[in-house]
């Protein structure tokens, strides 16, 4: 994805009317200097301009209230719980839909509804149809959660339905790679030490990023994650953070890098907010990091 360039205009000496167009184009970028942060770095940008304090304190800037929804209200999912901000003076958010792993229940990784809303998303963490139901399902749920966020939902005037994403733990983290390949209209896509049978995803093409577990037994990184990463080509942008000794079921407690990558993928292709491109190239490191590897947008 492209970023806004800067047009650095020349005078020539003795040349009167260039003159007076520098000046006419250098007071125009004065004015346009002090018009909204939005226009100057694309109209999705949201919040203030982000830190790595902003991204691992336990709360973003954003207040956030939420709503559950019963799963006799909704089709083709089993309702869940949204999360959204209360502010409507910044304008529609882009959305996503969070899917638990198998035999869990959202309650499992609640924990990242209010984190991610609070950074200005709505969010929906859904139960699935059953507690059984494989990634290919659980995917085809994802996709009729963010289709119920955005029509029929109470919140759905307060999201821009072009912005959406998808993400899940485990087998949710397999189906948000089942709804990214099915809708590649999707902005983004989190697999959380994602399982699947279906190794390869060549034909995806929404920007992905996979966080794995270094010590993971359920869906061990070497037969998993890494190989998902690897199939999805460079074209999509794509991600692939290891988390340093972590189990499968790192999702389930509050993970500070894993809340801080998130957040800043899903600012970076959700928002487009390139202010986010710091946090991922060239992304991660420390104790809690084994490795990191990243295709690079260009900022």
């Amino acid at each position: 994805m492209s970023s806004p360039t800067t047009t650095r205009h020349r005078s020539v000496a003795g040349r009167a009317t260039r003159l007076a167009l520098a000046a006419v184009l250098a007071a125009g970028g004065a004015l346009a200097g002090s018009s909204s942060a939005a226009q100057a770095a694309g109209p999705y940008e949201r919040g203030p301009a982000p830190t790595t304090s902003i991204l691992e304190a336990s709360r973003g800037p954003f207040a956030t209230a939420s709503q559950s929804v019963s799963s006799l209200s909704v089709t083709g999912f089993g309702g869940g719980v949204i999360y959204y901000p209360t502010s409507t003076s910044e304008g529609t958010f882009g959305a996503i839909a969070i899917s638990p792993g198998y035999t869990a229940a959202w309650s499992s990784i609640s924990w990242l509804g209010p984190r991610i809303a609070s950074h200005g998303f709505v969010v929906i963490g859904i139960e699935t149809n059953t507690r059984l139901d494989q990634p290919d399902s659980r995917g085809r749920q994802l996709l009729a959660a963010l289709d119920y966020l955005t029509q029929r939902s109470s919140v759905r005037t307060r999201i821009d339905s072009s912005r959406l994403a998808v993400a899940g733990h485990s087998m949710g983290g397999g189906g948000s790679l089942e709804a990214a390949s099915s809708r590649p209209s999707l902005q983004a896509a989190v697999p959380l030490a994602p399982w699947n049978t279906d190794k390869s995803w060549s034909e995806l093409r929404v920007p992905t990023l996979i966080i794995g577990g270094e010590s993971d037994s359920v869906a061990p990184v070497a037969t998993h994650s890494v190989p998902f990463y690897n199939s999805i080509p460079s074209s999509a942008e794509k991600a692939y953070l290891e988390l340093n000794g972590a189990s499968h079921f790192f999702p389930q407690t509050t993970n500070t890098p894993t809340a801080r990558q998130m957040v800043a993928w899903l600012k970076r292709f959700v928002d487009d907010d390139t202010r986010y491109e710091q946090f991922l190239c060239p992304g991660p490191s420390g104790s809690a990091i084994q490795e990191y590897r990243n295709t690079c947008p260009s900022a």
